[in-house]
Parts: structure tokens; C-alpha cells; sequence
């Protein structure tokens, strides 16, 4: 049975003449047209078309809207390659305190001193985590870290006098891997993975030539798997002059057990709004520090923020610099509440966190594994990668129909289709946050969805039964998108 339930919108639910009460007229001032001068010709003759609603009708309007959304607050998110988890309560208070929320970024130095020491001593807690020289904290979000850091490195090669045309990504990559290669100007070359799930050092030593500027890999990679390799792989790159690029999206499994500059990584970039607390989805908010070596420094895009004799300040003045990436400096509230996330939780606190993320992960995968295949089943780091073709091509699209039952089990689907060498992917990651109850209501609901279908094959052709929305036509709705409201 597909439950359907309609909403009226608050139009439909106007009453002439209901209001939230009576106000005292405002006090007299400059009418709309004085104000505007001479583009009062822009006021509408007509006030604008509003439905004339009680408050309370428009609170429960919204709070009703708001149930039928998914959110790591209501539900389990095992997002895998996204690290969706809990964001503590106080780094929300911290990042919405009017001295810093209201603090406008053409303050002068003098004037935002609090600011710019938070943002300084985020820099110094970035270069020790990661084992690296110099951390900017520009980018905007993860690919924009890409990019910044591919652009560092192409700006240490040109002031070697090289253009280094190639980089290299294993073909278990993030998609926005390649994509930032192309847009700093440079062509992606795939590497190919073992049979293990780790990068191909073969493949690597013969792709790579004095064209290589960097390969981009990360690690834990995204099949979940710690790359045994790395500093191997550091070694075929740097004995061409290339660089080792990490991307840190899965920096959330290694906190204070392994530093990428510590196993030969030159740059990487962080995700803040994965590893280090701020809530992300739906396009934002992001933030995403480069962290790079010593040599690659004096390339890092400007401000950068600095300190000296106690005193904090943006220093523009870098000759070396790629120059700006964006005004400022990344999303400041992000960088807020990954500077109380480490703050509270500490050296000690960071590694648990980690450790607890892998355990978590490790438990859901050896009670899955009963379930459906685990093709790369070598021990999993804080996401492992299921596969749900059991039969061949009978279960080509079961993955997809899995993840839209669990929306009926109140769980948000895993990741589905990623990476692309695993057929029917689905992407598990359940993060330090979650309680054992939690990931054991997990497996129980994909015990019972699997049980299901094995009674009857069509069973999750129309999942989810019991959502506001029932089964959207994908194919549908991708062929032809509706981009504007019509009566």
C-alpha cells in the first residue's frame, strides 16, 4: 500500500482578514519613495499577493514541513564517503555568537583580533594533524580545496619553469577528483587498483613521467581500505619530482593514528564539514584547508592568516602566491565550530573518535557480510562498500531498491552506486556517533528487507510504502526536470 499525504500550502490555507493580532503603528519616518529616490518607480502600485494567516498557523505549517525531512537529529545517515554525523550542540552555540556571526569581514585587524586568533590557532592544529608545514584556510569546501592545491602545485612547477600537464587518480577516486583536474587545466589519468582494493604500484610506476604533477589519492581510500602502499607509492612520485596530493574526506578514520605528512603526502585538503563537526548537505556549508609541505608553501593563495609578537593579521604580501582563491577566508562559522570540535575533544579525544569510527564500521560489516558479498573483505577502516548483486544481472537495480526500503525503516539509504567498481555499491559509513543500539536496528532492518525479497523478488519494486512522497520516476525526472511552479 503507498500512503500518500497532501499539504496544503499556505495559500491555500489563507483566510481573509486572520492576522497574529494588532500592532501599534509605526513611527512616522521617510515614506517608501523618499527613501528611494529616484528608483521609486521600482514600488509596486499593489501590495504583494500574501495569504493572511495566524502565527501559529504558519509555525505549524513549517514544523509539520520540517518532519517529513531526514536529518542527522532524527534519523541514522550511513552516508558513505561523507562522514554525516553528530554535530555537538556547543560548537552551534559558539559559531552563532553575535561578537563573532556579526563580525563584518572588512573589520580591521585591530578590530577583530578575537577572530583572527581562533583562525590562526585552526591553522597550527591543521599542520599538526596532518604532519604538514602550512595550512590555508581559504577554500570554501572539499573540490575547492582541490583545486586550491592543485594550483599551489602548478605554481611550484612554474616557478621551476615546468608546466606538468598530468595528474593521476586511482580509479576508485572521488569524482571530483578528476573534475579538479580539469578545471586547473590539467588531464586526469586513471590508476588502476589491485584485486585487494589498493592502488596498483605497478600501474603507477608506469604512468607516471616527467609530465606528472601529482597523483591524487586518498586514504583511507573509498572502498574503505588503508592504503599499506602509501609511502611506496610517495616514493615512485617523488623519485620523478611529482607530488603526493591527499584527499582528506576520509581523515575522519585516522585522527591521531596516521599523519598524511608523516607517510609522504605534500598537500591535502580537509573537509570540515565531515571530519570536524559542522552539519553539511544540500550544498553547503563547506569548508576545505590545504595543508601542503614546506616546499609548496610560499604557493598557498592569499590572505594567509599570521601571527607576530601576539598580534594577529591577514598577510597579503606573498610574492609566490597562486593569489586569491576567494574573498577572504573560507566559510568563518565552519571554521568556528571545527575550532571548538578540536578544542574539546583534544589530541586524546580526536584519536578515540577515530578509533570508535573504525570499531563501528567493523561491526556493521562482519554481521553484513552474512547478508550480502563484501568483494574487498580484507578488514575495513570507518566505511566498508557492499555489493547487492548476488545472482548477476538479476539484481541489477537492487541496490537503489534496498536503500529506498530503509527510508521506511526511518534510516537515510546508504551510498548507492560508489565507487563504480563495485557492481550495485551500497556505501556504508556509521561514524564514531552512532550507539551499538543504533547499528544493530540497522542490521536488523536489512536482515528484514532481504527477507522480504527472497519471499517475493518484487517486493521493493515500489519502496518506500509509507512516506509522505511515494517511488519518484528517476528516469523521468531527469529526461524531463520541472524547473518552474505551474497553476
Amino acid at each position: 500500500m503507498v500512503v500518500k499525504t497532501t499539504v496544503p500550502n499556505l495559500f491555500e490555507r489563507s483566510c481573509p482578514g486572520a492576522n497574529s493580532g494588532a500592532f501599534t503603528a509605526a513611527p512616522a519616518g521617510p515614506a517608501p519613495a523618499e527613501l528611494l529616490g529616484k528608483d521609486a518607480d521600482l514600488l509596486s502600485d499593489v501590495p504583494p499577493p500574501l495569504p493572511d494567516l495566524g502565527e501559529l498557523e504558519v509555525v505549524r505549517h513549517y514544523t509539520h514541513l520540517a518532519r517529513r525531512n531526514y536529518s542527522i537529529d532524527g534519523e541514522f545517515y550511513p552516508l558513505g564517503s561523507c562522514t554525516m554525523k553528530y554535530n555537538p550542540r556547543i560548537n552551534e552555540w559558539a559559531a552563532a555568537r553575535e561578537e563573532l556571526a556579526n563580525l563584518h569581514p572588512l573589520a580591521p585587524p585591530a578590530a577583530a583580533q578575537g577572530a583572527l586568533r581562533l583562525m590562526y590557532e585552526l591553522r597550527c592544529y591543521l599542520q599538526e594533524i596532518s604532519g604538514l608545514a602550512e595550512v590555508s584556510l581559504v577554500p570554501a569546501a572539499g573540490a575547492h580545496g582541490e583545486l586550491t592545491a592543485l594550483k599551489t602545485i602548478v605554481g611550484y612547477y612554474r616557478a621551476r619553469g615546468e608546466k606538468r600537464t598530468q595528474v593521476l587518480t586511482p580509479d576508485s577516486s572521488h569524482g571530483t577528483n578528476p573534475a579538479s583536474c580539469t578545471v586547473c587545466g590539467r588531464s586526469a589519468l586513471p590508476v588502476k587498483s589491485r584485486p585487494d582494493g589498493t592502488i596498483d604500484l605497478d600501474d603507477l610506476a608506469a604512468k607516471v613521467t616527467a609530465e606528472t604533477a601529482a597523483l591524487m589519492i586518498t586514504n583511507p581510500n573509498t572502498l574503505g581500505l588503508f592504503e599499506k602502499n602509501i609511502q611506496a607509492a610517495a616514493k615512485i612520485l617523488h623519485d620523478h619530482s611529482a607530488q603526493l596530493y591527499l584527499d582528506g574526506a576520509n581523515m575522519n578514520a585516522i585522527l591521531g593514528i596516521a599523519r598524511p605528512g608523516d607517510f609522504g603526502a605534500d598537500a591535502m585538503h580537509f573537509n570540515l564539514h565531515k571530519t570536524f563537526s559542522t552539519p553539511h548537505g544540500g550544498g553547503g556549508p563547506g569548508a576545505g584547508p590545504v595543508a601542503v609541505a614546506a616546499h609548496l608553501a610560499p604557493f598557498l593563495p592569499v590572505p594567509q592568516v599570521v601571527e607576530k609578537d601576539g598580534r594577529y593579521a591577514l598577510d597579503f604580501d606573498r610574492p609566490h602566491s597562486v593569489g586569491m582563491m576567494r574573498s577572504f577566508a573560507g566559510q568563518f562559522g565552519v571554521l568556528v565550530r571545527a575550532w571548538c570540535y578540536i578544542r574539546a575533544l583534544g589530541p586524546a579525544g580526536l584519536k578515540r573518535a577515530s578509533e570508535t569510527a573504525v570499531l563501528n564500521a567493523n561491526y556493521l560489516a562482519a554481521a553484513l557480510r552474512e547478508l550480502l558479498p563484501l568483494p574487498y573483505d580484507s578488514g575495513c577502516m570507518h566505511e566498508f562498500v557492499l555489493s547487492a548483486q548476488r545472482h548477476g544481472a538479476s539484481d541489477r537495480g537492487l541496490a537503489g531498491k534496498i536503500a529506498k526500503r530503509l527510508l521506511d525503516y526511518g534510516m537515510h539509504a546508504p551510498t548507492v552506486y560508489f565507487p563504480l567498481i563495485v557492481p550495485e555499491a551500497l556505501m556504508i559509513e556509521p561514524t564514531e556517533t552512532e550507539s551499538l543500539a543504533t547499528l544493530d536496528e540497522f542490521i536488523a532492518a536489512m536482515r528484514a528487507i532481504l527477507q522480504e525479497l527472497q519471499a517475493d523478488p518484487t517486493a521493493l519494486d515500489h519502496a518506500p510504502h509509507h512516506l509522505p512522497v511515494a517511488r519518484v520516476d528517476e528516469v523521468a525526472a531527469a529526461r524531463n526536470p520541472v524547473l518552474k511552479w505551474t497553476d
